[in-house]
């Protein structure tokens, strides 16, 4: 790897060995099993299972035949992926080797070179606050330094409102006209109301969301009197994390907004990746790859 590449380049290569290549290894070039479900040209039509997506029932066909029926499609030989991507103040965030920022530009990367190395465009919406910008989904290898590119420069920003991630998935629903496979990368640690702009983005292309967390974020060690800060609005508190109740505490709060984020996915039918910042990048998809996978048997 070259010291005096670029640093796009330089995150490009080092991504390109350390975990492309492993991906390789590991899915053995099945990457339909990470990106199946995508598709626009009608194929055939077939009785209902349990386990079909209920969006590609044929409701005409159904009320001819007294039982549900499922349109199947085939798979485009070019995707258009677009990347939906929360850069807000909580995204700097991490105690673990990497901060949840680190994370996502790592992601970003890894998914965009391995779908445009196949021919596919990919496209990509900055959101920190607001909708910073808007990169047209094009194909090659250009792209996807474009993107590290920007993604390097975003700058981090000053502590602000909460995050709401509705207006982020809204440039979604106004942005990508043709069918297409959108990635939302966020902590998704928002003010309420994104449920329903996800779910109408959802019925429109297919979705898959991928939450970035902290370890801490969850579970705190005993370390005694520290100062918590939030990530978002700045406002700092003291707490003593030696006492076992309000470790406990925490931790309850953070099992609840695990179960309203779980039933929030539910609702909108998408398929989440939840990856820690201490996670195995190569893994975490290779998981991800596997459980799509499963829930479509």
């Amino acid at each position: 790897m070259s010291t005096h590449a670029p640093a796009p380049e330089r995150i490009l290569q080092r991504l390109e060995w350390q975990v492309i290549r492993r991906l390789d290894g590991l899915l053995q070039g099945d990457y339909r099993s990470l990106f199946y479900g995508y598709g626009v040209d009608f194929a055939d039509l077939r009785e209902y299972q349990p386990t079909d997506d209920i969006r590609y029932i044929d409701w005409n066909v159904t009320a001819r035949m007294d039982a549900p029926y499922v349109r199947q499609y085939v798979e485009d030989r070019e995707i258009t992926a677009w990347f939906l991507l929360d850069l807000s103040p909580s995204m700097d965030f991490g105690t673990a080797p990497s901060l949840k920022r680190g994370v996502l530009i790592d992601l970003v990367a890894t998914i965009a070179r391995l779908l445009t190395r196949h021919g596919n465009r990919v496209g990509a919406i900055f959101y920190g606050g607001r909708v910073e910008r808007t990169v047209p989904a094009r194909g090659g290898r250009l792209q996807v330094l474009r993107l590290l590119n920007d993604l390097l420069r975003q700058p981090q920003l000053p502590k602000a409102p909460p995050t709401n991630l509705a207006p982020l998935l809204a440039a979604g629903l106004g942005t990508i006209k043709q069918r297409s496979l959108v990635f939302v990368i966020s902590d998704f640690i928002s003010a309420p109301g994104w449920e329903r702009p996800l779910s109408l983005l959802n019925q429109r292309h297919e979705v898959l969301a991928i939450r970035l967390w902290d370890p801490r974020e969850t579970e705190l060690p005993d370390v005694g009197l520290i100062v918590m800060e939030d990530a978002e609005t700045g406002e700092q508190l003291y707490v003593d994390t030696h006492d076992p109740q309000f470790r406990r505490r925490f931790a309850a709060a953070a099992r609840e907004r695990e179960a309203a984020l779980a039933e929030a996915f539910k609702r909108a039918g998408v398929d989440v990746l939840s990856l820690a910042t201490d996670e195995d990048l190569a893994r975490a998809i290779v998981r991800f790859a596997t459980l799509r996978r499963q829930r479509r048997r």
